[in-house]
């Protein structure tokens, strides 16, 4: 069974090769998104849960041993710590209401998510990982889990303070910008991956910090990310506009870019020209 079960068509993924350390057992989970919900894919390798993430420059494809697969894009996968994907199901699963502090649950029940059968194959690193942020009974040989607020928010500044001394070292623009600016990059980069409600608001008011300035930085972010598509495409269609123009000097209608829809073997094509020159 290949390791990548789960991909139906062709991608470039760098990744750690799960047979170099561990077990060699991985493969594509699909997963709630922490922030949005969205069902989204993830990497399960070694027992480590990885995200991923992807990068296309306007034009390209790769040539995967004889075929050329259209996806130009580069995938990336980086670790990432469970408890963030599983804060919002946990919460879920204590039933918590009012200021009560909520229901122990095995995690058999708590990992039983509607229409994502995926959360049972992180049982044992959920096990090892959510003890930090949760309150645990042992009742015989089970384990009872329930989300622990002060747990979280404690959590939740630890990781603040790790990417607030980690920002500096990675670029030189967050080495000379103030304290404060580096606190909410941090907060804003954690938002990223979680609710507003509860946990947002929650370490923003700890740190006295403004949960729409934090919001504020994401979106800016995100705007520039969306920039970055807004300019290929404005390069694609001034491309397309010189082409226009060329052909239409020329006489001749434009034609239109032919897009590839699947792969090919690179060898069926060289032997097509081949017998065209014969």
């Amino acid at each position: 069974m290949s390791w990548c079960e789960g991909v139906e068509e062709p991608r470039v993924l760098v990744a750690p090769d799960p047979g170099s350390s561990g077990n060699g057992l991985g493969r594509m989970v699909l997963l709630r998104h922490p922030k949005s919900g969205n069902a989204t894919q993830y990497l399960f390798v070694n027992s480590v849960l990885q995200e991923l993430q992807w990068f296309k420059n306007s034009y390209g494809s790769w040539f995967l041993g004889d075929y050329v697969t259209e996806d130009g894009r580069l995938y990336l996968s980086t670790p990432i710590d469970p408890v963030f994907i599983m804060l919002p199901i946990f919460d879920e699963a204590r039933m918590k209401k009012g200021d009560e502090p909520g229901k122990f649950r095995q995690l058999d029940e708590i990992l039983f998510v509607d229409q994502f059968p995926d959360y049972h194959q992180l049982l044992l690193t959920v096990e090892n990982c959510m003890q930090v942020v949760c309150n645990v009974k042992e009742v015989g040989s089970s384990k009872f889990f329930r989300l622990d607020d002060s747990k979280v928010l404690r959590w939740l500044c630890y990781k603040v303070y790790q990417l607030k001394e980690t920002l500096p070292k990675l670029d030189k623009n967050y080495a000379v910008q103030g304290e404060k600016e580096t606190l909410l990059d941090a907060v804003s980069i954690l938002g990223e991956y979680l609710k507003d409600e509860p946990w947002l608001k929650l370490l923003c008011d700890h740190l006295k910090l403004n949960i729409l300035e934090v919001n504020g930085k994401a979106e800016t972010s995100a705007e520039g990310t969306n920039n970055s598509h807004l300019c290929n495409d404005l390069q694609e269609r001034s491309d397309e506009k010189k082409a226009s123009n060329v052909s239409a000097k020329r006489g001749r209608p434009s034609k239109k870019v032919k897009m590839e829809t699947e792969s090919h073997n690179i060898k069926d094509m060289f032997t097509r020209a081949t017998r065209k020159k014969s």
